[in-house]
């Protein structure tokens, strides 16, 4: 079954009792035990709920992995996967990753003796002079978040199994529909559900799928320890946005080709960050593990003060954090999603006070670009 079908069918008739075509929502917190010593393999919902379970399910089908996992938020998955490590233990990241992803590390993780070195994730020769003797793991996103480097995974993988590394890829912004990194070996994937697998700007949610049963089950000791897991009603709203994955994602791509190429020739843009483009550095790698580009971009214009006219101007496109949902939306990264980040970092890797950061939506391409039209002039 094609993946187009799979996500479709994300939750049909998983009550075989009623044949509900969609899942229940099981909006409980216990479970009656039928008698002393047995269960209904529900006993209560931090450790399993069965909404929560078809998504999880879900989501380890559509990944390839042995175990899936539902948490509160995307920032509350990285943090279980982070959980896996100790005090004394090294990381490798990407060093433009999300600003939430470095701040946790910088400002949660540090003090209890995790330490990171940040790399750029496009080079495979940074990532292994940074391996040290206590390295456990390889950090990526690609696309990174905002500049739209691509990380060749097949190469981080190589690098990490000669080192007995785990490869962590944030698959967000691609989604399984268009890049599966388990596929190409890699250990662990997350995602801010949040953004495209729900697509409504409606639920906030993180999710964890392993490779291994080993590695599945040392995530689910963290997440059910910790308690952090999604609620049985937003389990649900993230099914059912699966359920057009699919012709979002395609819609996405579509629009953010057509905006990139827009952007390209305006006189008042100098840049335009999209893996889709002919001219983008990372196109080759990128289109040899994922089958599109989805629907984020980046793009600096000419000169700072364009930054605050554009975000008062825009009419349709929506000044507002996060991504992926059907509504375009703007930011600016360098006060919004990576303000934790210091601004000598931040000017170095090119976050700069030109940089704006499109999630482009489902909605008519050429009604996106006349809103930016007009917002630049």
């Amino acid at each position: 079954m094609k993946i187009s079908s799979k996500v479709v069918q994300v939750g049909v008739n998983t009550d075989a009792r009623t044949g509900a075509i969609s899942t229940p929502i099981y909006q409980t917190a216990t479970f009656r035990h039928p008698a002393l010593g047995q269960s209904t393999g529900f006993d209560y919902s931090r450790t399993h709920n069965p909404t929560r379970q078809v998504l999880e399910q879900a989501i380890a089908a559509l990944e390839g992995g042995s175990g899936g996992y539902a948490f509160a938020s995307g920032m509350a998955a990285v943090t279980a996967i982070l959980m896996l490590y100790r005090a004394g233990d090294h990381l490798v990241v990407v060093e433009d990753c999300y600003g939430g992803t470095y701040r946790v590390l910088e400002k949660n993780f540090q003090p209890f003796g995790l330490t990171t070195t940040f790399v750029d994730g496009s080079r495979p020769e940074e990532i292994t002079a940074a391996i040290k003797p206590n390295t456990k793991a390889i950090i990526v996103e690609t696309p990174t978040n905002p500049l739209m480097k691509i990380v060749d995974i097949r190469a981080i993988v190589k690098i990490a199994a000669a080192h007995g590394l785990h490869t962590v890829v944030d698959n967000t912004f691609l989604t399984p529909y268009f890049q599966r990194p388990l596929e190409l070996g890699a250990d662990l994937v997350v995602h801010s559900g949040t953004k495209y697998l729900s697509g409504h700007n409606d639920v906030l949610c993180g999710l964890v799928v392993a490779k291994d049963s080993t590695l599945a089950e040392k995530v689910k000791f963290v997440q059910n320890s910790t308690g952090n897991v999604l609620g049985p009603f937003d389990s649900w709203l993230l099914i059912r946005g699966m359920k057009t994955l699919a012709l979002r994602m395609e819609k996405h791509n579509q629009n953010a080709l057509t905006v990139a190429q827009w952007l390209e020739k305006h006189p008042h843009v100098k840049t335009v960050y999209f893996p889709g483009l002919v001219g983008h550095p990372g196109k080759s790698v990128h289109d040899s593990q994922a089958t599109g580009s989805g629907g984020m971009l980046s793009f600096a214009v000419d000169d700072p003060k364009l930054v605050p006219q554009v975000l008062k101007k825009v009419k349709m496109i929506q000044f507002a954090e996060s991504l992926g949902g059907v509504e375009s939306l703007i930011t600016f990264p360098a006060v919004q999603t990576h303000a934790d980040v210091p601004p000598d970092v931040r000017e170095r890797l090119g976050i700069s006070d030109r940089l704006l950061r499109l999630s482009v939506g489902i909605e008519d391409a050429w009604d996106i670009i006349a809103d930016l039209e007009q917002a630049l002039q």
